[in-house]
């Protein structure tokens, strides 16, 4: 796993410079005046702040042991090949965790996703189609209508249920341009719905979007999306 890998190789560089580790019930150093002492607190930091990432158990006295019996090349508590074995356990219980934790998050945000477009569905100018894509027409164009594989330049901006705001070309002050049929089910469903010249909203369901993989840190897994969508050309 790439990032049990890179926690370890910065575990190695940050010990360098603290290879005992202050003792026990010692609190250790309470300021840093050189860039030396400076640089390895900033490697610290580093290397705590990624092993909490992980969300697992450590023990700090066998943690620094290891880091310093690598460093100044110490006899090792531990063979390389049980350490190899013992990498690949901790490794598959990330990843067991790593699942379990998407799964947790995915059935909640469908549920919450599944009450919204169920309320959502009985507001006046709603349409649901078949495919549980659900839009609004805010200005319905006069141009023609794009096909599954035509280029479009769009002006949008998403959210999620709550309101915030994961991607929008319009803060960026940049339309987007892309094939129909190169976007998520909802956008490409929707599009051809759609005359240039239109501004939709869209209520995406996950199924539709991304899924229960989710895109990115603020796009979850299961998370039902919401767009403003200008289709202002079909571009050649």
């Amino acid at each position: 796993m790439k990032k049990t890998a890179s926690v370890l190789a910065l575990a190695a560089l940050c010990a360098v410079q603290f290879s005992c580790g202050p003792k026990a019930g010692v609190q250790g150093k309470t300021s840093l005046k050189t860039f030396e002492e400076q640089k390895s607190y900033m490697m610290g930091v580093d290397i705590a702040s990624n092993i909490k990432s992980l969300k697992t158990d450590v023990d700090f006295d066998a943690l620094v042991q290891g880091l310093g019996d690598v460093i100044k090349e110490r006899p090792m508590l531990i063979e390389k090949p049980t350490l190899d074995s013992i990498r690949q356990v901790f490794t598959m219980q990330l990843r067991e965790q790593q699942m379990a934790g998407m799964k947790e998050a995915s059935e909640k945000n469908a549920k919450e996703g599944d009450a919204f477009l169920a309320a959502n569905k009985t507001k006046p100018g709603v349409v649901t189609t078949a495919s549980g894509l659900q839009y609004v027409v805010e200005k319905m164009g006069s141009g023609p209508k794009p096909k599954a594989t035509d280029k479009v330049k769009v002006n949008y901006e998403g959210t999620l249920i709550d309101g915030k705001i994961f991607d929008s070309s319009i803060k960026r002050g940049q339309p987007a341009e892309f094939q129909v049929n190169g976007v998520i089910p909802g956008w490409t469903e929707a599009l051809q719905l759609m005359p240039v010249g239109s501004k939709f909203k869209l209520f995406v369901p996950s199924n539709l979007a991304y899924g229960d993989h989710g895109a990115g840190p603020e796009i979850g897994p299961g998370a039902m999306l919401i767009f403003e969508v200008e289709l202002l050309s079909i571009e050649k």
